[in-house]
């Protein structure tokens, strides 16, 4: 709750300061758009808020080896989210980000509300998505993903393949290996038969 409330009052002043610095009214309201009503607004803030929290769930909250990256992979989730949503929402994705401009503008739209309902959906519902997976477990799916033993590497691949038509018979290996590749042929001929095994002799 703390946290919550910090967040609203950081809002509200980083968004006066902003407003005292510049010349003019303050330009970073959030509303949607022309064309997009307030239950495609709700829609649209709860699908791009769920991406958000479910991004810092799965890269912050759940540990791996990729842990100390997830500062990245939560800015370039915000930053996809906002050049999505920039053309239908403002966008918001954080109840915060819409709460401290309207406060300091005297709350111009009547669609501040779309603000708090769509990201607290979307929080919801990434949430419930997150407990489903820890339920499930998805972490046993694929146990070695975060190993760094170099005997969980995929092995070297191998193809085998046989061939046999109606005029012949024969097999063919190749291997996957730095080791030369061997192709033998025994044809079923009634005249004869051949061999080739990687050298001169025929």
């Amino acid at each position: 709750v703390l946290f919550f409330i910090a967040q609203l009052v950081g809002s509200i002043a980083a968004s006066a300061i902003l407003l005292a610095l510049t010349p003019g009214p303050l330009l970073v309201n959030t509303f949607p758009q022309n064309g997009v009503n307030k239950a495609q607004a709700v829609f649209i803030e709860m699908f791009i808020t769920a991406v958000l929290v479910l991004a810092v769930l799965m890269l912050a909250a759940e540990k791996s080896h990729v842990t100390p990256f997830a500062p990245i992979g939560i800015g370039l989730t915000l930053f996809v989210g906002h050049l999505w949503a920039v053309s239908y929402t403002g966008p918001s994705m954080n109840t915060a980000r819409s709460f401290g401009p309207a406060v300091v503008t005297g709350f111009p739209y009547s669609s501040q509300w779309v603000y708090w309902v769509g990201p607290f959906l979307g929080s919801l519902l990434a949430t419930a998505f997150y407990a489903l997976l820890k339920r499930m477990p998805y972490h046993e799916l694929n146990p070695t993903q975060a190993s760094t033993w170099m005997g969980d590497s995929p092995t070297p691949i191998r193809v085998e393949k046989a061939l046999s038509d109606a005029g012949g018979c024969g097999c063919g290996r190749m291997e996957g290996s730095p080791a030369p590749i061997r192709v033998k042929k025994a044809s079923c001929d009634a005249g004869g038969s051949g061999s080739i095994d990687g050298s001169s002799r025929v």
